[in-house]
């Protein structure tokens, strides 16, 4: 039986192409878990199961895998670097106590390395960097560290430095432990030593000690006292205090490696043990939840549909729970029973007999739980913090290409949005067309192939189309009635709005300054209601509404054919009316694009993105690369991975996320509102 303070729930987070699968897999290999290195390029990586991910050798979906390092158990959650896939990172990290951070010692800090750093961040999530790649030509691992403190405001604390540098590096010297580790050339993994430190590298080691206690003096007064009277800090009495400042997120410690070659897996598998929480060292959940408590309390944070049924992964928070054990869906009031339970190993399943606090599972018998859900023991009442998901910015029709599909495609259509929250369907009333929306291209693509080769279904994708969003430019007072006299009971009501434009990214608001006693209390809920339904349809395309304020400012009732409904009803009406003389406009999904370019290209890429209408936001560079930083339109930016490989002849990187929402021109405005509306 495992100890809790023993258990290590983890995820592996990183830009895509920062060596993030290979690090996963080499780590899988020295704790036994596989006997073979598989590897990204051949396509058998083994956190990388689906054909999708082998084939375009990116991580898609995130996977959870259990392995064991002196004496701890490791469950690890390798998540996509890719920005499309981002759902997939959030939700592995609602449910994590720690993470690996690892960088390219080329690239250093990315776009969406920065991006899966702040998800980690809203966690309050402790993580450890790992610099990888420090083989590779334009290694600059100390560039990388300097990177990290000026792009992400932490405190790295570096516990080793790299002996050599690119084709030259195969060593580090542990400061902690005064020794230096050399890796053999050769692919075995007991091919390693522990030598002691030769003088050449006794000034390097000095200086970087130093940084080390000064850091871990400032927050703690006994290192402090030892530190400042010269006195011996033994390695074990570091560890713990290191450990003790990475869980309260005051540093961040750093190791080094070159996972391809096999060089510092074994002390980033040391790193993970001896710095990163236990799920008893974590806060206590909602404040109330203790990992010793018997109550039985989980969050079901990924589902995924098989021949077998629906596949619900949950982290459990307290209790234990068993095969045939009944449970509680808090967040649906509903009751559900546990019939098997698993340990996973990527995509392969390891049948236990039960579960308990600090565990990361997947479970059958959940029929009715969805991503975010609490299930909880009988009669319990706490409903956990559920998951956020961004919003879908790219949307095209889907169909099946044959009639006989069509029975198989519309059962199939609610779980797509089940096993992944970023996907957005919905069946468009005038046409009939079913229209899909997710986060970008690729995430659209890989979708279709999935309900190809899984289902057999034979998928007809529409062309790309940009999920544009309505606002207004200016403030409106609307009064409208919904009257209906029937003779008997009928519908009385009246309601005065004012509607005013919010700022940028601020969503909706509503406030009462009704005078005391025109609408009573109970119905203001309704006219909330009312007003949300319809921001659900702007007048202008038929897009959502954003960044709206609604203040209800006036009225009146009847006091016997007054209802919720009446007040539901006109508080539409009233926000419809007032929506055509606000100056509604179209906004536009921005994103943030960066081009890494060799300086030959660099001319060419620029103009290109003016071309498009890009800004560019930053342009750094040296004689071995440029980095271009730009905000562009979403609608401008289709097609651009082939563009980019056609300008540079294939020998560009470039990555793209959702930045936020902004007006068009009045001409663009005008030519896209056309374009929607097929003319």
């Amino acid at each position: 039986m495992v100890k809790l303070e023993d258990v290590r729930n983890i995820g592996v987070i990183a830009h895509i192409d920062a060596g993030k699968t290979t690090t996963t897999e080499r780590m899988l290999y020295y704790t036994d878990e596989i006997h073979r290195v598989g590897g990204v390029d051949e396509g058998n990586a083994t956190m990388d199961w689906m054909k999708e991910e082998q084939d375009r050798g990116i991580t898609i979906t995130s996977a959870t895998i259990t392995c064991n390092w002196k004496g701890k158990r490791i469950n690890i959650v390798d998540t996509p670097g890719h920005v499309d896939f981002t759902g997939e990172v959030e939700r592995s990290l609602r449910v994590l106590d720690g993470a690996v951070m690892i960088f390219s010692a080329v690239e250093g800090v990315e776009s969406q390395s920065e991006t899966v750093w702040y998800q980690a961040d809203k966690y309050n999530i402790p993580i450890i960097v790992y610099i990888n790649k420090l083989d590779r030509v334009g290694a600059d691992p100390y560039n990388c560290v300097r990177m990290i403190k000026e792009k992400l405001s932490r405190h790295p604390l570096e516990l080793q430095f790299p002996i050599g540098i690119e084709s030259e590096f195969d060593s580090v010297c542990d400061v902690v432990s005064k020794k230096v580790i050399k890796w053999s050339s050769k692919d075995d993994k007991t091919e390693f030593t522990t030598e002691e430190m030769s003088a050449y590298l006794k000034s390097t080691y000095e200086n970087t000690r130093e940084k080390l206690l000064e850091s871990i003096s400032l927050e703690d007064d006994a290192i402090a006292e030892k530190y400042l009277a010269n006195h011996s800090i033994e390695p074990d009495e570091l560890i713990r205090n290191i450990r003790k400042l990475t869980i309260q997120r005051k540093i961040v410690p750093v190791l080094f490696g070159a996972s391809l070659k096999n060089v510092g897996i074994q002390l980033l598998l040391d790193g993970i043990v001896n710095y990163l929480p236990s799920p008893s060292d974590r806060p206590l959940i909602e404040g109330k939840i203790s990992p010793d408590d018997s109550d039985f309390y989980s969050l079901v944070f990924k589902l995924q549909s098989d021949q077998h049924g629906k596949l619900a992964y949950i982290r459990i928070y307290s209790g234990t729970i068993k095969p045939g054990m009944q449970v509680f869906n808090v967040s649906t009031g509903t009751k559900e029973r546990i019939s098997h339970i698993f340990l996973m190993h990527a995509n392969k399943r390891e049948s236990i007999k039960e579960a308990k606090a600090g565990d990361i599972v997947a479970v059958y018998g959940l029929k009715h739980a969805r991503t975010g859900h609490t299930i909880a023991g009988l009669g319990s009442k706490i409903k956990l913090r559920t998951l956020e998901f961004p919003e879908p910015v790219i949307s095209a029709t889907i169909e099946p290409k044959t009639r006989k599909d069509e029975e198989k495609f519309s059962g199939l259509i609610d779980n797509l949005t089940l096993d992944d929250p970023t996907l957005s369907i919905k069946t468009v009333s005038e046409t009939g067309e079913t229209v899909i929306s997710g986060m970008g291209e690729l995430h659209l693509q890989v979708l279709i192939q999935r309900l190809e080769r899984e289902f057999g279904l034979q998928i007809r994708l529409g062309n790309p189309q940009v999920s544009y969003k309505e606002t207004i430019t200016k403030s409106v007072r609307k009064r409208s009635k919904f009257v209906k006299q029937t003779g008997g009971h009928g519908q009385y009501g009246d309601v005065e709005l004012e509607v005013k434009p919010l700022p940028r990214g601020e969503g909706f608001k509503f406030q009462e300054k009704i005078k005391s006693g025109a609408i009573p209390r109970e119905y203001w809920g309704a006219i909330r209601k009312g007003i949300e339904t319809s921001m659900r349809v702007g007048n202008l395309a038929g897009f959502p509404l954003v960044d709206i304020e609604v203040i209800l400012l006036d009225g009146s009732y009847h006091p016997v054919d007054s209802s919720s409904l009446s007040f539901e009803v006109a508080a539409s009406i009233a926000f419809k009316d007032a929506l055509e003389k606000a100056g509604p406009i179209l906004l536009e999904p921005m994103m943030k694009l960066e081009v890494i370019v060799l300086p030959e290209y660099l001319g060419k890429v620029l103009d290109d993105l003016n071309a498009r209408g890009g800004k560019v936001l930053s342009l750094l560079g040296d004689e071995v690369r440029h980095t271009i930083l730009v905000s562009c339109p979403l609608r401008k930016l289709f097609g651009y991975a082939t563009d980019i490989r056609s300008i540079t002849q294939g020998r560009a990187v470039h990555f793209m996320k959702f930045d936020k929402y902004g007006a068009l021109s009045k001409e663009d405005q005008i030519f896209a509102l056309k374009k929607i509306r097929g003319y």
